[in-house]
């Protein structure tokens, strides 16, 4: 049974730090791009960064540039979001989701579960 966990979620004052997790079972990720996307409340869903399946292409909503990087490990199955410098319009449910092989706006077949980040002083 394909699924993404994520993980790494938390409260984190302004300025801070998080790394988040998006872990998959049931399938391998090498074939797959993954996104990772974000949902406050009151607002739509919108995509952060995505990393085709080789790694060679990666992309940034605007807002995050500079702050976020997008990473992943296939020998662990696994992809990473760093977060830097969070500000409080960071604060949202993250999501990770996977479509095959690059990234585009649509097209994401498998989703996680969400990890809460919350950023306030």
């Amino acid at each position: 049974q394909l699924q993404l966990v994520e993980s790494g979620g938390g409260l984190v004052q302004p300025g801070g730090s998080l790394r988040l997790s998006c872990a998959a079972s049931g399938f391998t990720l090498e074939d797959y791009a993954i996104g990772w996307f974000r949902q406050a409340p009151g607002k739509e869903r919108e995509g952060v960064s995505c990393i085709s399946s080789s790694g060679g292409s990666i992309n940034y909503v605007d807002s995050v540039k500079g702050r976020f990087t997008i990473s992943r490990d296939n020998a662990k199955n696994t992809v990473y979001l760093q977060m830097n410098s969070l500000k409080l319009e960071d604060t949202a449910v993250y999501y990770c989701a996977v479509r095959r092989y690059v990234c585009s706006t649509v097209g994401f077949t498998s989703w996680g579960q969400g990890t809460q980040v919350t950023v306030s002083s």
